[in-house]
């Protein structure tokens, strides 16, 4: 089974896979570079510009902080939160949040989540709640890859190690819900789609995270929060109309292996087993 309801779309990915074949063979005829067939593969010129385009996609944050940005403010307008604020660059998270309650969110935003920069983060001790927000917008990611990485290769173990609570994560991009990523929440229910701006969004796919952190001696394995319990996570799921049977559980289990701690990670949805892996060990350097 796999971690998330989302599927990439099969004849996308075919179809990627034959126009890249014919980018690779027939990219000498483009551009006005007066270089022969074998001089152009020769230069390095197509490499260099693959490589420029794909630096360029990879670095830029303005489409996923605009997409943030509507997705905010349309909270603030329909009233499910109070206020919201970039942290800036100096610090170690992007966003914070204040709920109606008048508490804290800070939000963590992340990308498909199977990189070492999901290892970055910091729960900053004004934090109330904290969540970690996966924008995967690569039309040829898998999200259910990517999100198990994320979860069980390097989230539990930066967790449990560094003492890092989190309270869940969101997988949710304006990807979601098209062609490219068809949502099963929408496939046969399209008024479930909200329209902001330039985006038609389905219900975000929402993964709870225990209160506590797991501990082999003292807190083997804590409870998964509801989604109602975590201020952000439940107004993103009121505003946005999902439902409570889409919220998926994650379970963390610790124990003591020799001197190594080992953690297994069990994700359910609406109390079905959907992935869950072996106990593997925390290796640090």
């Amino acid at each position: 089974m796999k971690a998330t309801p989302c599927n990439s779309n099969p004849q996308l990915q075919e179809k990627v896979a034959e126009f890249a074949e014919v980018l690779k063979t027939q990219a000498h005829h483009l551009g006005s570079h007066g270089l022969s067939e074998q001089e152009f593969y020769n230069s390095g010129l197509f490499r260099g510009a693959v490589e420029q385009i794909r630096g360029e996609y990879s670095a830029t944050m303005k489409p996923k902080r605009a997409f943030v940005s509507h997705v905010l403010n349309h909270m603030v307008d329909k009233g499910f939160i109070r206020d919201w604020l970039s942290a800036g660059s100096k610090n170690r998270h992007d966003y914070s949040v204040t709920l109606n309650n008048g508490k804290t969110a800070v939000i963590e935003l992340k990308g498909a989540m199977d990189g070492n920069n999901t290892n970055i983060f910091s729960r900053p001790p004004h934090a109330d709640e904290f969540i970690v927000w996966s924008i995967a917008s690569s039309p040829t990611s898998d999200p259910a890859k990517n999100l198990w990485s994320g979860i069980h290769t390097r989230l539990s173990a930066e967790m449990i190690d560094r003492n890092q609570r989190i309270d869940g994560v969101v997988l949710w991009d304006w990807v979601c819900g098209t062609l490219s990523r068809p949502c099963p929440k929408v496939l046969n229910d399209p008024s479930r789609l909200t329209v902001i701006g330039p985006y038609s969004l389905p219900p975000p796919c929402i993964y709870m995270f225990p209160a506590t952190i797991p501990s082999p001696r003292n807190n083997p394995s804590p409870a998964p929060q509801t989604c109602h319990s975590v201020g952000i996570i439940d107004a993103l799921h009121r505003c946005f109309g999902g439902h409570d049977e889409e919220v998926h559980s994650v379970h963390f289990s610790t124990r003591y292996e020799g001197s190594d701690i080992q953690r297994k990670t069990r994700i359910e949805l609406d109390g079905q087993l959907r992935r869950e892996s072996k106990f593997t060990s925390i290796k640090r350097d």
